[in-house]
C-alpha cells in the first residue's frame, strides 16, 4: 500500500496512482483526525468523496504516531492522553474514540487502537502492551457492535492488531487472543521500530501462525523490495511503507541493477532511463541526465517523476510475487535481484 498520510500520496496525483493500478492505499487517522478533522470530511461525504479516490482506502489508528510523539503523550488503560504536534492542543484518544473518529473518515478498511513500543523493550513492558492492546481490541469490538455504521462507507471493516515486542511466545498468545475475538483481518504491529530484519521477520511469522489462514494478514510500516518476499513466505498478505516516496524525494531510485543516486555525478550526461528493463511512464520518456538535472535544480517535476518510478517497482515487485504464488513458483522467485537491492540499499 502506497502511503498517504494526510490524504494523498506525497507528489502524486488520484489519476497517476490510477495509471499505476494502486488497489488500496493508507491514510493516516492521527493526522486527517488533527488537520482538517474528521467531522469535516464526514459532512464532505467520507475521505473518498474528499480526496476524489474510487479505490480502497485503509485507516491506521494513530496508534503508531501517538508511539512516536514520546515528549507530547501519556498512556493509560483509558487511552492516549496527547499534545498536536501541530499547535499543543491535548486531546484523549481512547479505543472507542478511534473507531468513531475512522467511522467518520469511512475508509474501507480501519484498525483498532493499539500500544506500540520502543525497540528493544523488557518482556514484562512487552507483555504489559500486548495486555492493554488485547483489552482496547475487545473494546473496540464492542464499539464497533453498537456504532451505527458509517453513511460514508456502510461496508467499513475493522482489523485487530497483534502486539507483544519481539518475543515470540507473547505474539502467539496475542495472536490466538485476538483471532478468537473473530475481527474480518489482523494486523501486526510494532515492527520496523528498530530491530534487525531477520528478528522482524521471525515475529512475523510467529504471529501469522496463529492467525487464520482464510484472513488477511497484515505487517505495518514494512519493508523494503528486497524484505517484501520474506515477509510473504511467513504468510504476510498485506504491507505498507513510507520508503519509496520518502526515498524518491531524496533522489535514492530502485532499479533492478541495484539502487542509485540520481543527483550523482556519473548522471549528468547519461541518456539511458533509470532501469532500461522498466515500463514505468518515468522509464518509458526521461533520462537519468533529466532527472538528475530536475534534482540538482530542486524542481518539483523531479519528484514526481522520481515518486512514480518507485511506486511502480514496488508494484511490480508484488505484482510478480503474487504471479509466482499463482504459477506455484514462489520457492524459485528470483534471488538475484533480492541480492542486489541488499547490497546497495541505506
Amino acid at each position: 500500500m502506497p502511503v498517504g498520510t494526510a490524504g494523498t500520496v506525497k507528489a502524486m496525483t488520484q489519476e497517476a496512482l490510477e495509471e499505476l493500478q494502486v488497489g488500496l492505499l493508507l491514510a493516516n487517522t492521527y493526522h486527517l483526525y488533527l488537520r482538517p478533522g474528521h467531522e469535516l470530511i464526514r459532512r464532505m461525504g467520507g475521505l473518498h468523496r474528499f480526496m476524489s479516490w474510487q479505490g480502497g482506502i485503509l485507516t491506521d489508528s494513530g496508534g503508531y504516531q501517538v508511539f512516536s510523539l514520546a515528549e507530547l503523550r501519556k498512556i493509560s488503560d483509558e487511552g492516549v492522553r496527547f499534545r498536536s504536534h501541530l499547535d499543543g492542543s491535548e486531546y484523549l484518544l481512547t479505543p472507542e474514540k478511534a473507531i468513531q473518529v475512522q467511522r467518520a473518515l469511512g475508509a474501507d478498511i480501519g484498525m483498532v487502537l493499539d500500544e506500540c513500543i520502543e525497540y528493544p523493550a523488557t518482556h514484562e513492558r512487552a507483555a504489559s502492551a500486548a495486555r492493554r492492546t488485547l483489552e482496547w481490541a475487545r473494546r473496540s469490538k464492542n464499539e464497533i457492535a453498537t456504532a451505527a455504521a458509517s453513511e460514508a462507507n456502510p461496508e467499513q471493516v475493522f482489523f485487530a492488531i497483534v502486539q507483544g515486542g519481539t518475543f515470540a511466545d507473547l505474539r502467539r498468545e496475542n495472536a490466538a487472543e485476538l483471532a478468537a475475538l473473530d475481527f474480518p483481518g489482523y494486523a501486526i504491529g510494532g515492527l520496523a521500530v528498530g530491530e534487525p530484519h531477520e528478528l522482524s521477520c521471525q515475529i512475523a511469522g510467529e504471529a501469522a501462525a496463529c492467525l487464520p489462514q482464510d484472513r488477511p494478514r497484515y505487517a505495518m510500516g514494512v519493508g523494503k523490495p528486497e524484505q517484501l518476499m520474506d515477509y510473504v513466505r511467513r504468510g504476510i498478505d498485506m504491507m505498507d511503507c513510507v520508503l519509496p516516496t520518502r526515498n524518491a524525494r531524496n533522489g535514492y531510485l530502485y532499479t533492478r541493477q541495484g539502487p542509485l543516486h540520481i543527483k550523482n555525478a556519473e548522471f549528468i550526461d547519461d541518456s539511458r532511463p533509470i532501469d532500461e528493463a522498466c515500463r514505468c511512464m518515468t522509464c518509458r520518456r526521461y533520462s537519468r541526465a533529466y532527472l538528475c538535472h530536475l534534482f540538482r535544480a530542486n524542481e518539483i517535476l523531479g519528484a514526481i517523476l522520481n515518486t512514480h518510478h518507485n511506486l511502480y517497482f514496488f508494484l511490480d515487485r508484488m505484482r510478480a510475487i503474487r504471479e509466482a504464488i499463482a504459477f506455484g513458483n514462489l520457492s524459485r522467485f528470483p534471488s538475484e535481484l533480492q541480492a542486489r537491492l541488499e547490497a546497495g540499499h541505506p
